[in-house]
């Protein structure tokens, strides 16, 4: 008998080992959570023209404004790569899993910020471009580097990286702030705990597991939920106040009043459910995460089209 040679050895490939590709490099950036950072900054921008602010100056600003952008969720995702590998929902990010090294993120993060900052500079204003800047520091340094390992005030401080966005839409049409654009970013700051605060009491055993301090996972669900109400009655009284500096008229008024009244509705309902001494749930927490994402955006379209319809009358 003649034997067979064992070949399976020898036949044997290992698999290539995985190459990332460009939706992985898209993935770092986190385009969903952009999406509503864009919509802010473009409103702003035809808030401030009273009317379209031109095809080029739109493109150039919402192109910079995802890449500035961008590159803090990159660095974001590089320096919380140890407790994303812990948390299931991040677990697989293309930086917790290895896909793309810290090296390439790092490199391709730092070309998107500075693409952003030289075109903002060259073809929209130097404000803008330094606001973009303030928002991209205010993220990663403030935020990710600084608070958000070490105290549940990490959301209501760092938190005001999201709120540049307007300023940046602003600055690039007018080259200035003036005091209605505080006033948008004055908004968002208030209305961020709102919206952060829901998701957080949903998640909050991961967020325990890994040591961030969210406000649920220190303090508990009571003072959670009486903080959101505080916030969203903040946010609804400044999402008003433009109307009394005559900076919106009375489409924005009775938009803004609306839209707050809902808010404050569901604050009140989580409030009243977790006083009762109810456990959080998903159907009475959701409803808060997701409406205020159509709050904001609503909000700010309605002050847009405010500022158009009355600068034509």
């Amino acid at each position: 008998m003649t034997a067979v040679p064992d070949t399976s050895a020898a036949d044997f490939t290992p698999p290539a080992p995985l190459r990332a590709s460009w939706r992985d490099y898209l993935a770092l950036t986190k385009p969903k959570v952009i999406s509503l950072l864009l919509w802010t900054t473009v409103a702003a921008m035809f808030m401030a023209a009273r009317g379209w602010p031109g095809l080029w100056l739109l493109v150039v600003v919402s192109f910079a404004g995802y890449a500035s952008a961008g590159s803090a969720g990159v660095f974001n995702m590089i320096i919380d790569r140890d407790i994303d590998l812990k948390m299931a929902r991040t677990a697989q990010r293309p930086t917790s899993s290895g896909l793309i090294s810290t090296q390439s993120a790092a490199l391709f993060g730092a070309a998107l910020q500075i693409l952003s900052f030289a075109a903002l500079w060259i073809w929209a204003t130097p404000l803008s471009a330094w606001m973009s800047l303030a928002g991209f520091l205010t993220y990663v340094v403030v935020y990710t580097l600084w608070l958000k390992r070490n105290t549940w005030h990490n959301i209501v401080l760092g938190g005001a990286a999201g709120c540049f966005p307007p300023l940046v839409g602003w600055a690039a049409v007018t080259g200035d702030l003036n005091l209605f654009a505080w006033f948008l970013f004055a908004i968002i700051f208030f209305w961020t705990p709102v919206h952060f605060w829901a998701l957080a009491l949903m998640i909050k055993d991961e967020y325990r597991e890994v040591g961030i301090p969210m406000l649920p996972v220190v303090h508990g669900d009571k003072l959670t939920v009486a903080q959101i109400g505080l916030y969203a009655i903040y946010t609804v009284v400044l999402s008003v106040m433009p109307v009394f500096f005559r900076e919106v008229g009375a489409i924005y008024f009775v938009s803004a009043a609306l839209l707050g009244a809902w808010l404050l509705v569901l604050s009140w309902r989580l409030y009243r459910h977790v006083m009762a001494g109810h456990k959080v749930e998903r159907r009475i927490a959701v409803p808060l995460y997701l409406y205020s994402m159509l709050y904001l955006a609503l909000l700010f379209v309605m002050a847009a089209a405010d500022r158009i319809i009355f600068a034509h009358l």
